[in-house]
């Protein structure tokens, strides 16, 4: 009897640190990380959220891009941070597509990040260089099929949304298009642009822009239906490539044994920011759907995501080492 009220003690004694920890939270600046570089989707939730999450909570939120191994390293780096709520991810479909696309990964998302909530979601866009022969999907796939073309395509990283949608694309065309993968969105539309690379599929946010001044030829949109902001562009699936639907989307994790007080401020203060309606707007300007859910949704959310993207790898045969 003695022994179980001596471990009673030790484990209320072990807890009171963390409940001492999440009543005075936060009282030093917060760190969060962006697995990818500056200019791209995931980086513009986070540098929207991030001003105003730190006017909420009385403390900086800093934005630190750490891009690098697919989004694995920013990933990882949370997942074995200690759990108080002072390092946070604004992950991506990263975070449930990695488990399936690489053989090790040195964290398991469901097991080793603790899910705050859905930040936004945004369709992919299908972007041409300008000096493609081409104006439509089907062209495109015309294209792609003529004997003696070889078209290359970019991607924002193995492993994202931007690489799975294009060999998605392939599959379900029945076209071979070479893969070359950069280290953000920012730097791979550039090479679109300068006409080093043929296509890509790219987040709305990050390609809209040059969309809109013309750099690039737009060919369609992921979505399951038209976007406002591009309504005379078809979805791919218009253009005879029926199911074909992909998109991307941005939430917040935080290591898992994070107090659950600190989750739940934090969640609290990230479904108001994206309630408010200047946010609403930036992100609307973008494409960005903002979303605002609850921790169990979004953990709920993540299964799904895990799920989903395990047959497009699987169906795709994408694979990184």
């Amino acid at each position: 009897m003695k022994r179980i009220v001596a471990r009673i003690l030790l484990a209320v004694l072990a807890a009171m640190p963390l409940l001492a920890m999440a009543q005075a939270y936060p009282t030093r600046p917060i760190k969060m990380l962006v697995p990818f570089p500056a200019g791209g989707t995931v980086d513009f939730f986070a540098r929207v959220v991030a001003p105003k999450l730190g006017e909420a909570l009385g403390q900086p939120v800093q934005v630190e891009n750490r891009s690098g191994a697919g989004g694995n390293i920013a990933a990882e780096a949370v997942a074995k941070s200690p759990p108080d709520g002072y390092t946070v991810l604004m992950g991506s479909e990263i975070v449930a597509i990695n488990i399936s696309l690489y053989k090790q990964l040195g964290y398991d998302p469901l097991k080793d990040l603790a899910p705050v909530t859905l930040v936004g979601t945004v369709p992919n866009i299908l972007i041409a260089n300008l000096g493609v022969p081409v104006t439509s999907v089907k062209d495109l796939i015309a294209l792609a099929k003529k004997p003696g073309t070889k078209l290359s395509y970019a991607s924002t990283g193995h492993g994202t949304s931007s690489q799975l949608s294009s060999e998605l694309f392939k599959s379900m065309a029945g076209v071979d298009i070479l893969h070359v993968p950069y280290k953000g969105g920012a730097p791979a539309i550039a090479d679109v642009i300068g006409g080093q690379i043929n296509i890509m599929f790219l987040n709305m946010p990050t390609g809209i822009g040059q969309v809109k001044a013309g750099k690039v030829r737009i060919l369609g949109v992921t979505s399951a239906k038209r976007v406002a902001q591009l309504p005379d562009v078809p979805t791919i699936e218009e253009a005879g490539l029926k199911g074909f639907e992909t998109a991307a989307w941005s939430g917040v994790y935080v290591p898992m044994g994070t107090p659950r007080d600190i989750i739940t401020r934090l969640n609290t203060e990230i479904v108001k920011i994206l309630k408010m309606p200047s946010v609403r707007e930036q992100l609307a300007g973008q494409g960005a759907e903002p979303v605002g859910d609850t921790p169990e949704e979004f953990a709920q959310f993540t299964r799904s995501e895990i799920a989903k993207w395990a047959q497009v790898v699987k169906t795709s045969g994408a694979k990184v080492e």
